[in-house]
């Protein structure tokens, strides 16, 4: 068991702003009365905290990439739950990764995992998988594998992979290219891509955008055309699905999900280029897909890294209510998009005491009582952060 006490911090949340697709200014500058915040250090002595489950006890589930599940109750006792993860291939990027719990989870103790599987010590695939946690939150059962067969890169690299459930009770998947220069633009890979599946079956739904295909891998994708998405969330109310997504030494992006839709990413240059990843191609290349879908804000001529996403939810938040939480792991910061009815970005705030205050963030999650809780991810002694308003 790994026990650890509770700190308190209080933030001031301070501000700079950009317009949509511009480079993100590095300094933030302070704005008199924003709104602060409070940060709660809730556990500490995690290893790369991927990802954040809330149980219907008040206790916290969170993957560990190397192939971990940890179980945190609120005063910060910090106890490893019981699992074969034996199979996972932590290694890089890749390893115990995202997580999301059935909206059934009070009654069905069920939820999926993103994890790279591997057999004689060697990279497989990237697959989902279905566990049942039992009554005392102690054990983990493995159910079986929802969905096989995502492209793995023996290194690690650009392994996605963070599942959301949909306002209609799809899962989403965000993925990752694998640093394969044909991948995101192959519809017939499950890597680089937006996937929208049944969460019970992993299979297609009958109104995916590509549904008619003969290729279960095709039928199963939303959208293509991504580098290596590392954030997906729904926007309370609406339906409506974001993401976060690595650029390379470049214009990181949110992205509004469009069914169907190409995003741009090919390395390949048209299936050019198919052994070597270049990246020093557009992440959004409308000269060679003029309906590439255009993305919402881009982080300009630097790289942030940005990764999990997640909306401020609750009048609580007062002027904060609404807005999109995205975290960064190059950044070290957290990002606080206002977002229009349609979906825009019209301003990015920068919480002050985040820039590079708590190391790399990797895991963003609205609890069900609308406080928000965030991972770090450095490897020594990272932390479960609770952020709620002043």
């Amino acid at each position: 068991m790994r026990r650890f006490g509770i700190v308190l911090f209080a933030l001031l949340a301070t501000a700079c702003t950009s317009s949509p697709a511009q480079e993100l200014p590095q300094q933030p500058s302070t704005v008199p009365g924003e709104q602060k915040l409070h940060v709660d250090v809730v556990a500490h002595g995690l290893e790369h905290g991927w990802d954040i489950g809330f149980l219907p006890d008040g206790k916290f589930l969170v993957t560990e990439r190397p192939g971990r599940l940890a179980l945190i109750d609120p005063d910060g006792t910090v106890t490893d739950v019981a699992a074969d993860l034996s199979d996972v291939y932590a290694k890089g990027e890749g390893g115990l990764m995202g997580m999301v719990l059935h909206p059934d989870f009070a009654r069905s103790r069920r939820f999926v995992t993103c994890q790279t599987h591997q057999e004689a010590g060697k990279a497989v695939d990237i697959r989902l998988v279905t566990w049942t946690l039992s009554p005392d939150d102690r054990t983990a059962t493995r159910v079986g594998e929802l969905l096989t067969g995502l492209p793995v890169n023996s290194s690690g690299r650009h392994s996605g992979c963070r599942p959301a459930i949909a306002a209609d009770g799809a899962l989403m998947v965000g993925t990752g290219d694998t640093a394969r220069p044909t991948i995101a633009q192959d519809r017939h890979s499950l890597g680089g891509k937006v996937l929208r599946i049944d969460l019970n079956t992993g299979k297609p739904l009958p109104d995916n955008p590509f549904i008619t295909s003969a290729d279960p891998n095709e039928q199963r994708i939303d959208s293509y055309g991504h580098r290596n998405v590392q954030g997906i969330t729904v926007r309370p109310g609406s339906g409506q699905v974001f993401t976060a997504e690595h650029g390379p030494t470049f214009d990181d992006e949110i992205n509004l999900e469009r069914r169907g839709g190409n995003y741009g990413w090919d390395p390949s240059r048209g299936g050019t280029n198919t052994t070597d990843y270049d990246e020093d191609v557009s992440m959004t290349d409308t000269q060679r897909f003029p309906d590439a879908v255009s993305p919402l804000w881009t982080s300009g001529r630097i790289t942030e890294a940005i990764c999990g996403a997640a909306f401020l939810t609750g009048s609580q938040w007062g002027a904060l209510e609404g807005k999109l939480a995205v975290v960064a792991l190059k950044g070290q910061k957290m990002l606080l998009f206002d977002v229009d009815a349609a979906g825009r970005i019209t301003k990015v705030t920068l919480p002050e005491e985040f820039d590079e205050t708590y190391g790399r963030l990797r895991a963003v999650r609205s609890a069900p009582d609308g406080s928000l809780y965030v991972t770090t991810s450095d490897g020594d002694d990272d932390k479960l952060l609770r952020v709620t308003p002043a």
